[in-house]
């Protein structure tokens, strides 16, 4: 039984976990005993883009030894940009999603790039990838032969819709899988055009399902010593992301509508124009509408019968919204955030990511990190946002340069030996 099942889910009292980052460093560069509650996972990653990286990403940052496996051409999300890292061909895109990961390029549709896969595969307690539905199938390289190998196996397919379907066999990005699932259409100003949100959020959402699925995979191999198979796709993660929008249109036939920062079912809950920008005011109860009322110094407006209630509120929307915005609109942000700083209703301003990271708060949680890159010197990022009492959860390494690692995964990973892993070199099975 693997230490870290008994660490997550509880089969064991385990008093201390007591590596520290430092001595992480220190250890062999395949050790799994540095601190992370995944420290003894291996995980073999054949994902590429978004949503499959930011799985392992997170599986990474909880101390799982992740290998990278890429084509001799890489991921395709290195070429993302600009901006490029200087005097590299990487994308700073690339870089946000691939830390805590080792890169070994490899030719799948070699035989000897395939039984490098075989290797890994035995060794490896995950494999997470992303192609469309039995492509690595047909390479030889799939669930079908993988679980063969080792039937132990976690094996997480994420894909644009799923392995079945009309559909399984189209590929999807972000934007698409955002437009079909109706989060476009519910997205953007009233009466406007579908707005795209500013981030991949679906690939996001994809890989944090991908995750929770194979932490829960692993409880029940703990349980009962088997693998299995796991698909997570775009599409049905988007879906059941639309939450009360879904949830009313099935029960109401009332279809989604666009709000812009706005909320169906609430008021007031939405942006507000300053003198210098914007803030977010949300009420979602009677009493923080008072507490509101009363900081912007109307509180003639709590006896209102107009706005009595929150129902009341959402069908007088346009006058609560119209009174509100001019009294708003007489100060600036800073001004307004600290009227509201002990306020019972959430509020916040409207920020760009300069303001973001020079907030207070952000910089008092240490969220950002620096870490040594092999070309950039150092790269900043934005470090894992979930906290364990026990256990690391944190960015302990850079992305990868293409390729960096497969010398050493093939010798200290796999046990190859040097004129072997030579061999692969000069035959361009590994890069």
């Amino acid at each position: 039984m693997r230490l870290v099942e008994r660490l997550i889910f509880k089969c064991i009292k385990v008093t201390k976990f007591v590596a520290t980052p430092k001595q992480c460093i220190l250890n062999a560069k395949f050790s799994t005993k540095c601190d992370g509650l995944l420290s003894d996972i291996n995980v073999l990653d054949l994902t590429r883009v978004v949503a499959g990286p930011f799985c392992t990403m997170t599986l990474g940052d909880l101390g799982a030894n992740v290998i990278k496996v890429e084509s001799l051409d890489g991921d395709e999300a290195r070429k993302w940009g600009p901006p490029f890292i200087e005097g590299s061909k990487d994308s700073y895109y690339f870089m946000a999603i691939n830390r805590n990961k080792k890169s070994i390029c490899i030719d799948l549709k070699t035989l000897e790039g395939k039984q490098v896969v075989y290797d890994l595969a035995r060794k490896c307690d995950v494999v997470v990838e992303n192609f469309l539905p039995g492509k690595l199938d047909k390479l030889g390289v799939g669930y079908e032969k993988l679980s063969v190998i080792n039937p132990k196996l976690i094996y997480c397919a994420v894909t644009g819709f799923g392995p079945v379907g009309p559909y399984s066999r189209k590929p999807g990005y972000d934007v698409v899988i955002s437009a079909m699932g109706g989060m476009l259409n519910a997205t953007g100003e009233k009466n406007g055009n579908p707005v795209k949100p500013g981030v991949a959020i679906t690939d996001v959402t994809t890989g944090l399902h991908a995750f929770g699925a194979i932490m829960t995979a692993l409880y029940y191999r703990n349980k009962t010593g088997r693998g299995q198979k796991i698909d997570c796709d775009l599409l049905s993660t988007q879906i059941s992301s639309m939450i009360n929008v879904a949830n009313i249109y099935l029960n109401c036939g009332i279809e989604g509508q666009r709000w812009g920062t706005a909320h169906a079912n609430l008021v007031p809950y939405q942006a507000f124009k300053t003198k210098d920008g914007f803030i977010v005011i949300g009420t979602g109860s009677n009493a923080q509408f008072i507490d509101f009322c009363k900081l912007i110094n109307r509180e003639d407006l709590i006896t209102d019968e107009r706005f009595k209630d929150n129902a009341s509120r959402v069908k007088h929307r346009d006058e609560i919204v119209k009174i509100i915005s001019e009294i708003i609109v007489t100060k600036t942000k800073k001004e307004w955030s600290l009227i509201f700083k002990n306020a019972t209703f959430p509020n916040g301003p409207v920020n760009n990511m300069g303001d973001v990271f020079s907030d207070e708060h952000v910089q008092e949680i240490g969220l950002v990190k620096e870490l040594p890159h092999d070309v950039a010197g150092t790269i900043k990022m934005v470090g894992p946002p979930t906290l364990y009492s026990e256990g690391g959860n944190m960015a302990r390494t850079a992305p990868p340069t293409l390729g960096q690692h497969t010398r050493d995964v093939l010798s200290d990973f796999l046990g190859y030996h040097n004129t072997k892993i030579d061999g692969l070199f000069e035959n361009k099975i590994v890069l």
